[in-house]
């Protein structure tokens, strides 16, 4: 006999989950909606189960917006390891080949570095989550199946040597959309001639949130444990946090009863283009929209209000 099916409840928010190593971003998402038992969920950006930190996990009305922080910058820690490649590009893999490094000064390793920063042509990892036919390229590549990948453009805002320990360089770099940290490491020892693997990955920061305050699952349980789900509750961002670097924009009560049906409105002062956050009078948030070419702003993403 199966056994009941736990009720869910309408709670909004956002959770600023350190995922742990070991798990997938699915696997991690999965267990905090259980905690929370939320009727809906959704995260804004796969992590490798090798890697750990910022995952964001949008419950209930959240979810909506999880898109555009996929369109996010990301801030990453990584190490590198030089003289090995492996078959997926991290220590996860298997080894496929070992090379002498060569002899680096700090100027050489600047030098290459130097080479990966600002607008470059990525070539994405056949072990990521992007899609052939319907079909993850990681499901592929574990099936010994590769495929020919087209080069993407993406930008590297930053990239910083933060350490070096024998054959492993510690590196900082603050990526956008797109870009594949594995790939990036491949690339590096492509250059020097040696090959080169992560083997650690920590992503620090995505988009509005650059000084993260992370929860565990662990503490999450803990919290859950002593207080129950109000409690928890109390440790969600509200559903806008992720798009919090986005123009405010306050509708009277009158403007707001006719943006919820569906009809653009205009308001004084909002901005002359682009999204805003819509919120009504005393601080209720309704969602997102778009200002059209009359001035007038029109609903986009609204939550349930």
């Amino acid at each position: 006999m199966s056994k009941p099916r736990r009720p869910r409840r309408p709670v909004d928010g956002i959770v600023l989950l350190d995922k742990p190593q070991g798990l997938s971003s699915n696997q991690a998402l999965q267990r905090v909606r259980h905690m929370y038992q939320a009727e809906k969920a959704g995260h804004t950006g796969s992590l490798d189960p090798l890697a750990t930190g910022l995952l964001p996990v949008c419950l209930g009305e959240a979810s909506k917006f999880t898109q555009y922080l996929l369109e996010a910058d990301k801030v990453y820690r990584t190490r590198i390891l030089l003289g090995v490649r492996t078959t997926t590009g991290d220590s996860e893999g298997e080894v496929i080949a070992t090379a002498p490094v060569p002899p680096l000064a700090p100027a050489d390793i600047e030098a290459v570095l130097a080479r990966f920063r600002g607008e470059i042509d990525q070539v994405p990892s056949m072990y990521s989550a992007l899609k052939r036919d319907g079909r993850p390229l990681y499901e592929l590549a574990r099936q010994g199946i590769e495929v020919e990948r087209a080069a993407r453009r993406i930008t590297v805002h930053r990239l910083e040597l933060i350490a070096v320990d024998g054959s492993e360089w510690e590196l900082e770099a603050h990526v956008s959309k797109g870009t594949y940290i594995r790939s990036l490491a491949e690339d590096i020892g492509a250059v020097l001639g040696c090959g080169a693997h992560v083997v650690m990955l920590r992503r620090l920061s995505l988009g509005p949130f650059t000084t993260p305050v992370m929860v565990t699952l662990e503490q999450i349980e803990a919290v859950l444990g002593e207080g129950g789900h109000a409690a928890i509750d109390a440790l969600l961002l509200p559903p806008w946090a992720g798009l919090a670097d986005w123009p405010r924009v306050e509708l009277s009560e009158n403007a707001a009863y006719y943006l919820l049906q569906g009809q653009p409105v205009r308001v004084a002062g909002a901005p002359a283009d682009g999204s805003v956050l819509l919120f009504e009078a005393g601080g209720r948030f309704l969602g997102i929209g778009e200002v059209d070419d009359e001035a007038r702003i029109a609903p986009k993403r609204l939550i349930r209000v």
